[in-house]
C-alpha cells in the first residue's frame, strides 16, 4: 500500500466514524449535549465542536486560507448534537476531497500553520497524520463520554481494513461510496 491509498482510506473512515458517531448524538435529549461528563473537555457539545474548530483551522491551512488565527478565535460551536453533525459531515467531506485532489508531491509539500508569534512549517502528510490522530484523540473521548448517556456508544472501528466491508455497507450505502473505489491498490 502506498501512502496516498493509505490517507484516502483513512480519509473515509475518518468519516464514517464520525458518522456513525453522529447518528448515536442524534439519539440523545437535547440536555445531554451540553450536560457535564468527565473528559478533557467536559462535555459531548465542548468536545466535538473543539474538533470541528481544529478540522477548520487544519483543512484551511492545508488548503492554503488566510485568517486561520482569526477564523478559529471565531469559530461559533454548533448550538446542538443536530448542527455539529451536518457541520462535520461538510468538514469531513472536504477532507475527502482534499485527499482525493493528492497526488505524491502533494504529499510532501510544506504546510505554514500560523501560531501565536510564528509560523509552524510540516508536510501535507505529517498534517494530515495529525489531524486523523487528534480526531480518534477526541472521537474516543465523546465515546466514552456516550457510555453514560441512555445511548449505547457506536462501533467505531470498521472502516480500515478491506475484509470488513461487510461491517460497514450502510455507512458506505449511505455517503454513496464504493468499496472498490476506496480500498482498490493503487487508488
Amino acid at each position: 500500500m502506498d501512502l496516498l491509498q493509505y490517507l484516502r482510506i483513512q480519509t473515509h473512515a475518518n468519516a464514517l466514524a464520525n458518522r456513525r458517531l453522529g447518528a448515536a448524538l442524534l439519539l440523545l435529549d437535547s440536555g445531554e449535549w451540553p450536560a457535564p461528563r468527565t473528559g478533557f473537555f467536559p462535555s459531548l457539545a465542548q468536545t466535538l465542536n473543539h474538533v470541528l474548530a481544529v478540522d477548520g483551522y487544519y483543512l484551511g491551512a492545508l488548503q492554503g486560507e488566510q485568517g486561520l488565527i482569526q477564523a478559529y478565535r471565531d469559530f461559533r460551536p454548533s448550538a446542538n448534537a443536530a448542527e455539529w453533525v451536518r457541520r462535520q459531515g461538510d468538514s469531513d467531506l472536504r477532507l475527502v476531497a482534499f485527499c482525493a485532489a493528492l497526488d505524491a508531491a502533494g504529499v510532501d509539500a510544506m504546510v505554514s500553520m500560523p501560531r501565536a508569534g510564528h509560523v509552524q512549517r510540516d508536510q501535507v502528510g505529517h498534517v494530515l497524520a495529525h489531524l486523523f490522530n487528534h480526531q480518534t484523540h477526541h472521537r474516543g473521548q465523546a465515546h466514552a463520554m456516550l457510555s453514560g448517556s441512555p445511548v449505547k456508544p457506536p462501533q467505531l472501528d470498521e472502516f480500515m481494513m478491506p475484509s470488513e466491508a461487510h461491517l460497514r455497507v450502510e455507512d458506505m450505502r449511505a455517503l454513496g461510496w464504493h468499496e472498490q473505489l476506496i480500498y482498490a491498490r493503487g487508488n
